[in-house]
């Protein structure tokens, strides 16, 4: 099962803030894993991802974004964009959280939102039909059911901004784990649709890796990448590519491995 672009950013997002500064409150083990951000050519905010960052991309995790159809003591009723229904389980042990006002990314931008205000936890009967909400957690596709890990209630404009992002995905923006570089073109497989994308760099290209400006030469196999471009001639050139970090190390096939100081200056 795909995972859906909007999830993916959304709990990026939400997932990564509330889980580094609602420390107290214990959370349950995740499939997500968020990578880290940096900003790229264009509003000065981009580079992560849609996480899954959209700034942020997820690896390996589940998740449903979709509208509130019913709301009852032990699950909602999700109506999917595609048109599905799914139940999603929640319980004691699921967090769920509220996107504060102003809260968000623009297209792409950095997490949180203004001084990085988290989500806040709200209670299961805050969340109403019509509601917009993503839930992560173990899918059962046959089953059409969910159970949450987490449940976060969306606002409705920064949904709206999220499914503008989903619908430019491949047209503008690309963001994915390098794969295979070959002269000025590169490959990544994506999270974000588990499928594999390709970009091309030509001499307008910018390359940043955090806050410092690098060259394609310095992009290895392994870097999870955000990628700004447009399509010409039925091509992704970028026009700004964000190195937002790198895979585990440690394997004698990690392309890392003996340069773990690197990111570290």
């Amino acid at each position: 099962m795909k995972i859906h672009l909007l999830t993916a950013l959304v709990f990026a997002m939400s997932f990564g803030v509330a889980t580094a500064q609602d420390a107290p409150q214990p959370v349950p083990s995740s499939p997500f894993a968020a990578q880290p951000s940096s900003p790229t050519r264009g509003d000065g905010q981009r580079g992560g991802r849609g996480a899954w960052g959209g700034g942020m991309g997820m690896a390996g995790g589940r998740g449903l974004i979709g509208t509130v159809s019913e709301v009852a003591a032990d699950h909602y009723n999700l109506r999917t964009d595609a048109g599905e229904t799914y139940t999603v389980h929640f319980s004691a042990n699921t967090r769920i959280l509220k996107q504060a006002a102003g809260q968000g990314r623009g297209q792409g931008g950095q997490r949180g939102g203004p001084g990085g205000t988290p989500p806040e936890a709200i209670k299961p009967g805050e969340i109403k039909v019509g509601d917009v909400i993503s839930a992560m957690g173990e899918v059962d596709a046959s089953a059409k059911s969910l159970g949450a890990v987490v449940v976060f209630l969306m606002d409705p404009e920064r949904a709206k901004q999220m499914r503008e992002m989903q619908a430019n995905f491949g047209k503008t923006w690309l963001m994915g784990k390098v794969t295979a570089i070959s002269d000025l073109t590169v490959t990544l497989q994506s999270s974000v649709d588990n499928a594999s994308h390709k970009f091309a760099a030509d001499e307008n290209t910018s390359f940043r890796k955090r806050r410092d400006p690098i060259t394609l030469g310095d992009i290895q196999i392994g870097d999870m990448v955000r990628v700004e471009g447009s399509i010409e001639n039925g091509a992704f050139v970028a026009a700004s590519v964000g190195v937002m970090g790198a895979g585990p190390a440690g394997g004698p096939g990690d392309p890392r491995a003996g340069v773990a100081g690197a990111d570290s200056k």
